[in-house]
């Protein structure tokens, strides 16, 4: 048999075409998945890509991948359940910061500390994009919106303090303003065995005002390699990330260098330790009542 042809993006290419804004963010983090991907090598067949309600959900309806697009916030126990029962295949998950850390906020911390190997791949965009500008959970306080027009009273959330406090072993930030370093963090976000995390500012050129354009990114942008940030530093990592919203770090903030035991492995573990347990009492039982 010849070897199987090398990948390209276009593989990973459906013929449905976006509907996004023109010069929407989620176009680079939409290419940034094609290039992953098919550096990666796995074939279309063998990936689920789930995600659940927002501009950036539609995103798996243009990959050639098995897609999945959840009600609102649900992405990650779908995409849980996905891997428990396939754990073969490459999962991965996207959605907004609405999405993600509003009324899916709660799911968050689970899929943590599960540990399952998942990629979730989220678009801040600090805005309601799909439905009309409102404010998100990230948006900063004193941004104005079409229902908050004297601006936001509260705090916002921060995504990468909040997924680092949980525990989780891989985080990371991109910008489409940097397409190669986007692409290159989800290729090793998806190489990461275990729970990953990608926090992608993605521009809303609607509703977003000066600080979310691709502009505003390509000039404010701080690579943490370029500062010498040892992603292996945990108390580090969580000092950056209180920068948020005042600074745009990119790459990777954290990157536990002895990943700990996913869920789906160590599932399939006590399943061969019961599954043995029960050949054994089998045997016992064959030799006391022999038929």
């Amino acid at each position: 048999m010849s070897a199987p042809q090398p990948l390209s993006a276009k593989d990973f290419k459906s013929p449905l075409r976006p509907v996004w804004c023109p010069g929407c963010g989620d176009f680079g983090v939409l290419q940034s998945l094609y290039r992953a991907l098919a550096a990666i090598g796995r074939r279309p067949h063998e990936i689920a890509f789930v995600s659940g309600i927002g501009c950036s959900s539609r995103i798996p309806g243009y990959t050639t991948a098995y897609g999945f697009n959840t009600v609102h916030g649900r992405a990650l126990p779908i995409a849980q359940g996905i891997k428990l029962a396939r754990p073969e295949l490459l999962v991965l998950v996207a959605g907004g910061d609405g999405d993600g850390f509003s009324i899916g906020g709660g799911h968050v911390p689970h899929a943590v500390r599960r540990n399952l190997d998942l990629t979730y791949v989220v678009m801040d965009n600090q805005t309601y994009g799909l439905t009309k500008g409102q404010l998100s959970p990230t948006a900063p306080r004193g941004q104005k919106s079409v229902t908050s027009t004297y601006g936001s009273l509260e705090e916002p959330i921060n995504p990468l303090l909040a997924v680092l406090s949980y525990g989780a072993p891989f985080v990371a930030q991109g910008t489409p303003a940097d397409m190669s370093g986007l692409s290159a963090l989800v290729e090793e976000a998806i190489r990461y065995p275990g729970f990953s995390f990608v926090n992608v500012r993605s521009p809303c050129v609607t509703f977003g005002d000066e600080h979310t354009q691709i502009k505003w990114h390509k000039a404010q942008m701080q690579p943490l390699a370029a500062l010498g940030h040892d992603p292996a530093d945990r108390t580090k990592a969580l000092a950056l990330a209180l920068e948020y919203g005042q600074s745009l770090h990119t790459g990777v903030f954290y990157r536990n260098p002895s990943p700990p035991p996913t869920y789906e492995g160590q599932l399939a573990e006590r399943q061969a330790t019961l599954a043995g347990e029960a050949r054994l009492r089998a045997r016992v039982l064959d030799w006391l009542m022999p038929r």
